[in-house]
């Protein structure tokens, strides 16, 4: 840490100034550019008032709440369970625990950060009034990368959901060809299928655009209804699949199979690296703090509250399921906990019941992360990162219509075409990658006395302790995921670093003010 005080020592507008034909052109050396930190009052839309590229601010702590759990309940129990159980055996409950932690720690970094420094963009946000420019067009990227194909996932995970209660419900399957993707991965590698596409989430997406488009507060409004919908349907389904629970199936506990070097602690964190990103929801209540009513109390207490009511639901229906079905029938599951269900009843409607909450909690989920990330854009845009068609905001819905569109049409695209096998890992470290530097901005904050005379929460302990942790148990996580995670991962920020020497820094407001 005392290497973060040297690097940022210095005041980040530090430059030479040259008086050419009567105006005087501010010159900063290559590092000044880097480390260049944005005032947090320089946003114009942190106000009430409205303007003409200005976001409404509509949102109140019940609403940021739900958005919190509605964009992070859901993929980890819905979906996950069927990656995560075949890696970790019933041990897999340790892993929704470790990465619970792990996101408990980054919590209470956004929640000193959130309240001084409310804005749209969230990690993004608070690493450009920290850490500077460059590691902050880095978090965008790893934003990015972390909600679109998260998004693309839970669409796809829908899909299973919704063809099996139409099955249930109305004995129509949807066919074959219309619910595949065209790139799977196979034993040898990447298979391409051409002639298949996944409609589904497709229109999924759609749908969510349109939502969206008409402005956050009435898509608020329509996640909180579909949230209260689905931990009512998780508790019902803890209720019945505990009526068939049998401790016999949590023993061996941990994974004992040598074949896929999963076995013990190595199983807990592969798996908890892969539940890891449906924690981004905690990101996402961040992503809001421009259209947030009081953001300074309402986004840090939304992150608390939205990270226990989800640690609670994540552990009682992993609980539930193993104890209702041996470890060793999750892995290629579908529509896992409704076939739970119809297993330990022997009866149709309770997992109907329960494809129709999925299909709810799926759209639910997708819903505020495309949300979440057409914010962190609109805040990119603003800052004249990346161009400025990303920042428009239609006059009457006040939402960035152009850039919820492309959004949607990336995300369909991926989740039409693309298997969702390639998908959850590459989320998760593009989170746990924005979690650490979150985590190394709160000493950073400390360190230049940043809103230090803004009332609200501060993390207990110092500046460095729970901040360490956070980085200490991200890199926990980290450690145990596939190479080709860490192949794709690197491409994408390769191609970010490129776009950011190329375009980004040259175009930045902060470069010609």
């Amino acid at each position: 840490m005392a290497i973060l005080s040297r690097l940022y020592s210095q005041p980040s507008g530090h430059s030479t100034q040259i008086h050419s034909k009567g105006k005087t052109v501010t010159q900063q050396t290559f590092a000044q550019q880097l480390t260049r930190t944005k005032p947090i009052d320089s946003d114009a839309h942190l106000t009430d008032e409205p303007g003409a590229n200005s976001l409404h601010r509509s949102l109140g702590l019940f609403y940021l709440t739900m958005i919190g759990v509605g964009s992070t309940i859901g993929t980890g129990i819905f979906f996950t369970m069927v990656e995560a159980v075949p890696k970790a055996g019933p041990s897999v409950i340790l892993s929704f625990i470790i990465a619970a932690i792990t996101a408990g720690l980054t919590a209470l970094c956004y929640a000193e950060l959130s309240a001084r420094i409310p804005s749209s963009g969230s990690s993004y946000s608070f690493a450009y009034a920290t850490v500077g420019e460059f590691l902050a067009f880095v978090v965008a990227a790893c934003l990015l990368l972390e909600y679109g194909l998260a998004a693309s996932a839970t669409a796809i995970g829908w899909s299973a959901y919704l063809n099996h209660f139409l099955s249930n419900a109305l004995g129509w399957h949807i066919p074959a060809q219309l619910r595949a993707p065209m790139f799977v991965s196979g034993t040898s590698g990447i298979e391409v299928h051409s002639g298949q596409f996944n409609l589904p989430p497709m229109v999924l997406v759609a749908i969510c655009c349109f939502l969206l488009i008409r402005g956050a507060k009435e898509s608020a409004t329509v996640n909180a209804i579909m949230v209260l919908i689905k931990l009512a349907i998780l508790l019902f389904f803890a209720v019945v699949a505990f009526s068939g629970f049998n401790a016999e199936h949590f023993t061996p506990f941990f994974n004992n199979d040598t074949s896929r070097g999963w076995v013990g602690m190595a199983g807990v964190t592969a798996a908890a690296g892969t539940v890891f990103f449906s924690f981004i929801g905690l990101d996402t209540i961040a992503t809001a703090g421009a259209e947030a009513k009081n953001p300074r109390r309402n986004v840090p207490l939304g992150l608390m509250a939205a990270l226990g009511i989800v640690t609670v639901f994540y552990l009682a229906v992993a609980t539930a399921a193993i104890g209702a079905q041996p470890a060793s029938m999750f892995e290629g599951q579908e529509a896992g906990l409704a076939v739970i269900l119809q297993n330990v009843t022997g009866k149709a409607w309770p997992a109907l019941i329960l494809s129709a909450g999925a299909v709810i909690s799926v759209f639910s989920v997708t819903l505020v992360t495309l949300y979440g990330q057409s914010r962190i854009l609109f805040a990119i845009s603003k800052d004249g990162l990346i161009p400025q068609s990303f920042r428009r905001v239609n006059h009457r819905t006040r939402t960035p219509v152009i850039n919820t569109v492309v959004v949607c049409i990336m995300v369909s695209l991926v989740a039409g075409s693309v298997d969702s096998t390639f998908l959850w890992d590459v989320v998760s470290m593009g989170t746990l990658v924005a979690f650490m530097v979150v985590s190394i901005a709160v000493p950073v904050l400390r360190h230049k006395q940043i809103g230090q005379e803004t009332p609200g929460f501060r993390i207990p302990f110092g500046p460095y302790f729970v901040p360490g942790l956070s980085v200490l148990a991200c890199l926990y996580i980290l450690k145990d995921l596939s190479a080709a995670t860490y192949h794709m991962f690197f491409l994408w920020m390769a191609a970010a670093v490129v776009i950011y020497f190329a375009y980004s820094m040259r175009k930045s407001k902060l470069r010609h003010q």
